[in-house]
């Protein structure tokens, strides 16, 4: 910013602001009483602002309500804002009033600003009005919910869906690579029944196919608008087709589906959609969180732990053992978890405040949402294209392990029984031998006999059995 100021004034009076600031004097009032976290809204935030001020400008151009040839200014300038040619001019701290008052100022005055430049006037004198022009028909209270829902929807069906999408392809791939990798299943930690590898695998995609499932579900609550019940759900001050119009609009600018809300007073005074919707999140990044740690135990070792799948060589693990490799993405994941949580913890009291006719923690809101939904998209990225794709199975490690498996006597049960299969596996274990050699050493079974029912790779499929 520039070491010169220009004088800019509001309702309060006079205000110097850097004299290359597109803001005003309400955006700079907002400087100066919010200085408490550095936190600022970030791309997605401020690109819904300027969906939401071209969708109003343009229902109020179709209606007569704002001069032709200013609202294609207003247009214009929120254009920009929509492509991000002016992100630095929103300063303004997250930790804020918490109606978002001075983030939707700070968009009027922006937006006021350049739209007076193209229309041929000077910054500072208004010529196209942040309140009267930029803002018309509308408020603060219904235009950052409408950005909450915006910035909220378009980050999970542009950002989170296609990042899901692309880990689920990687673990399906891998289910298919792994599905004739016989290898010992687990239970508490302990050895149980064989399992393929492919179907673990399995169960992982199948969590993030519900977890895309559970975000889609959560989608349309998000796409109801407040805009249009002004200041506290009447509409005072708004042509009654105005928020249809202006949702149509901001549907054409994003492609998704917008509609006026069913009802504005719900729309403004409770913010159960975005609650709803940050569950889903939630949900999501706990399954992440469960594949990461399985992937991380399945791939630990190399030597004295299970090392059934090779982890992909990122980066040195240890600045003092040499060699050592960590599953340093897995562990990024993790932690994406914890983060998601805590945003979660913060969501959903937020969305249970407020009083009467406004929840009045709509910028703490957006703010964690969008958050969450950033971290989780870029971390499934990174999970599939990092992680997941470079896996490797140890196909004799597996197979040896599972011929050493005390759990395979589960499959004697229906030959021997329960109590003489307890005994085998006891002694199998103590003696330090396998379950094959001791059923056929007991006599219960003979060679040929042991061979077909101790095949662990039919021990992975269903069977019918009877009883004699």
């Amino acid at each position: 910013m520039s070491d010169e100021f220009r004088t800019e004034q509001d309702s309060l009076g006079e205000m110097q602001v850097p004299a290359d600031a597109y803001w005003g004097a309400q955006t700079q009032r907002a400087i100066q009483n919010f200085p408490i976290s550095d936190a600022t809204f970030g791309r997605r935030f401020v690109r819904a602002l300027g969906v939401v001020k071209k969708g109003a400008a343009q229902a109020n151009k179709e209606l007569g309500l704002v001069a032709e040839e200013k609202a294609d200014c207003i247009i214009e300038a929120a254009d920009e804002v929509i492509a991000g040619e002016h992100d630095d001019q929103f300063p303004v701290d997250v930790f804020q009033t918490g109606s978002g008052t001075s983030s939707n100022m700070n968009a009027n005055e922006v937006i006021s600003n350049r739209a007076t430049e193209l229309y041929g006037g000077e910054i500072g004198t208004r010529e196209i009005h942040p309140n009267d022009h930029v803002n018309y028909g509308q408020s603060s209270n219904d235009v950052i919910p409408t950005a909450m829902h915006v910035a909220s929807a378009e980050a999970v069906q542009k950002d989170l869906l296609p990042a899901l999408e692309t880990l689920a392809d990687s673990l399906d791939a891998k289910a298919e690579e792994y599905d004739d990798v016989v290898k010992t299943g687990r239970t508490h930690l302990q050895d149980a029944t064989p399992i393929m590898l492919g179907q673990e695998f399995s169960g992982y995609r199948t969590q993030v196919e519900k977890g895309i499932q559970r975000a889609e579900n959560a989608l349309p609550h998000l796409q109801e608008l407040a805009l249009g019940g002004t200041a506290v759900g009447t509409g005072l001050n708004t042509h009654p087709e105005f928020p249809a119009k202006a949702a149509e609009y901001m549907s054409e600018e994003t492609g998704v589906d917008f509609r006026e809300a069913d009802n504005h007073f719900e729309a403004q005074a409770a913010h159960d959609a975005m609650n709803e919707a940050h569950g889903a999140l939630r949900t999501i990044a706990g399954s992440l969180n469960k594949i990461a740690n399985d992937l991380r135990l399945l791939a630990s070792g190399p030597r004295n732990g299970l090392g059934e799948i090779d982890q992909p060589e990122n980066q040195p693990g240890s600045s003092i053992m040499p060699g050592k490799i960590n599953p340093v993405v897995a562990e990024a994941v993790n932690q994406v978890h914890k983060q998601v949580v805590g945003n979660d913890a913060a969501v959903s009291a937020g969305a249970a405040e407020g009083q009467i006719d406004l929840n009045l923690y709509k910028p703490v809101l957006a703010y964690n949402f969008l958050q969450s939904a950033k971290l989780l998209a870029n971390s499934s990225e990174v999970f599939a294209e990092r992680f997941v794709d470079k896996l490797e199975a140890d196909r004799e490690h597996c197979a040896e392990r599972v011929e050493q498996s005390m759990a395979l006597a589960t499959a004697l049960n229906p030959a021997i029984g329960y109590d003489k299969a307890s005994k085998v596996a006891k002694k199998a274990l103590k003696e330090g031998k396998t379950v094959k050699e001791v059923v056929v050493a007991e006599g219960y079974l003979d060679e040929e006999e042991a061979e077909e029912v101790l095949d662990p790779a039919k021990m992975t499929e269903r069977v019918i059995l009877g009883d004699d």
